[in-house]
């Protein structure tokens, strides 16, 4: 007789999930998971303090009424650590409180502990005290942590990693960020806008080389705007820590001095602990473990969601992986995740798409057509003050099936499911272009890009038709 039908090892994204979804199907489920950190990283360092930090910044700074009040406009002038973590750790409370009801609604017990295999059904729990557990089923979803190079001396205070900047005792007057990825660019932006003189060190000759190009050249403006200098194609040879900050040396022989660099080095799986081997399975050298379609390991009864599998390591597949792998443990049928997920990047200003790039379709030879909306056009872009945003549509001229979204400005990671939604239920350009959409609203953008792209290919197709 098990302890537990169902046993989830770790409690962000994926894991809450995993646990919920046995739990309705009449499971006894339990979660693992270290004191002090209910909701994984995703609530507690990742996700939601910095998305939450960002939104602080963008209101304490005024940063989006500039165009409206003025250059200078600012809602609090002297903007200290205190000012963003008192959101952030309020945003925090009301999380934990919401997971540990739902947890609680649903018969989930908690075991507060690190755990680690000693066999592939039994499971140690170190906390306060030693226990066993043991489970017909075990959910692996111990998420990541940052990445530290080993090369690099590390102090939490000047040289640090995405996880010690939520605690950094006083805004920094300036700030290098190693890695222009999706982390490392969210955090530039951040601090930019608060008035940090910003450089960007990226090995690569581009940043967030996955999105839109177009896109990605209207973010970097915007940055460069807020003063953050760009280095692309350049390598950090050393970091040196000085009395007054650090000095960052370029394998170029370039030097920068700032009172504090970031390393955003990309995540590593937060499995060393667990002692997989007891169970028969091993990760690769980024703490990744191999999963099949149903997100069962090598061992078919021991399962692993969300970031600790990789790719693409977003809260959002992490909890439809979390719930597709109870449901498939639990001999539920179980349909495969929608192909379409879309992106969301929360810079200042934020990106989101969904579907295939002008890249991806131009070098599958696959012909379209680009329908684009710009705020500045739309009464709600004039009454909010977003000049620069934007909206692409990429078309088939051939059926007129939509085939990618790209949104650059306020809203984008909420605009972009409009196009997601008529995009996954097989719908075209011509819906967007007959439906009513609320006026004045930012959704309104869909129509303008839709009737942009509708309108050139009628012009193609008159012109082709010609004698």
């Amino acid at each position: 007789m098990w302890d537990f039908d169902v046993l989830v090892l770790g409690s962000g994204p994926g894991g809450q999930k995993a646990a919920i979804a046995a739990a309705k199907l009449g499971k006894r489920v339990a979660i693992v998971e270290k004191q002090h950190m209910l909701g994984g990283v995703c609530i507690n360092t990742g996700t939601i303090p910095s998305k939450t930090l960002r939104e602080a910044v963008l209101y304490l700074t005024g940063l989006n009424q500039r165009d409206l009040y003025g250059s200078s406009y600012r809602v609090k002038d002297e903007i200290t650590v205190a000012d963003l973590g008192m959101r952030t750790q309020h945003v925090i409370g009301r999380e934990v409180q919401v997971i540990r009801s739902q947890l609680s609604r649903n018969r989930v017990v908690m075991l507060q502990g690190t755990a680690r295999f000693l066999d592939e059904h039994t499971v140690g729990v170190t906390g306060d005290e030693e226990r066993k557990v043991t489970a017909e089923k075990i959910v692996i979803a111990t998420g990541t942590s940052p990445a530290r190079p080993s090369s690099v001396e590390f102090d939490d205070h000047t040289i640090i990693d995405s996880d010690a900047i939520l605690h950094l005792d006083r805004v920094p007057e300036t700030l290098v960020v190693v890695g222009a990825g999706v982390i490392g660019i969210e955090y530039a932006s951040m601090f930019a806008a608060l008035g940090t003189k910003v450089t960007v060190v990226e090995r690569r000759e581009r940043m967030l080389e996955f999105c839109d190009l177009e896109i990605v050249e209207a973010l970097k403006y915007h940055l460069r705007d807020l003063a953050v200098t760009f280095r692309f194609g350049e390598s950090v040879a050393a970091v040196e820590r000085r009395p007054r900050g650090a000095l960052t040396i370029l394998e170029s022989g370039k030097k920068i001095l700032a009172d504090c660099v970031m390393y955003s080095a990309g995540r590593q799986g937060k499995t060393a602990e667990l002692c997989l081997e007891a169970a028969g399975l091993a990760a690769d050298d980024r703490g990744r473990i191999e999963v099949d379609e149903h997100y069962a390991t090598p061992v078919p009864h021991i399962y692993a969601v969300g970031d600790v599998i990789g790719f693409p390591a977003l809260a959002a597949t992490s909890m439809e992986q979390g719930r597709l792998a109870a449901q498939h443990a639990c001999g539920e049928p179980v349909a495969d995740m929608h192909e379409l997920q879309p992106i969301g990047i929360y810079t200042i200003p934020e990106i989101s798409f969904v579907g295939k790039s002008e890249d991806d379709l131009t070098r599958d030879k696959i012909p379209f057509e680009v329908g684009v909306s710009r705020y500045r056009e739309l009464a709600r872009g004039q009454i909010i003050g977003d000049s620069y945003g934007m909206l692409k549509l990429l078309v088939s001229p051939e059926d007129r099936r939509l085939l990618g979204v790209h949104v650059f400005g306020t809203g984008a990671t909420e605009l972009v499911h409009i196009g997601q939604t008529v995009m996954g239920c097989g719908g075209t350009v011509d819906y967007l272009v007959n439906a009513v959409f609320n006026y004045p609203t930012l959704a309104e953008s869909y129509k303008v890009a839709a009737l942009d792209a509708m309108n050139k290919m009628r012009a193609i197709a008159r012109l082709t038709a010609e004698p």
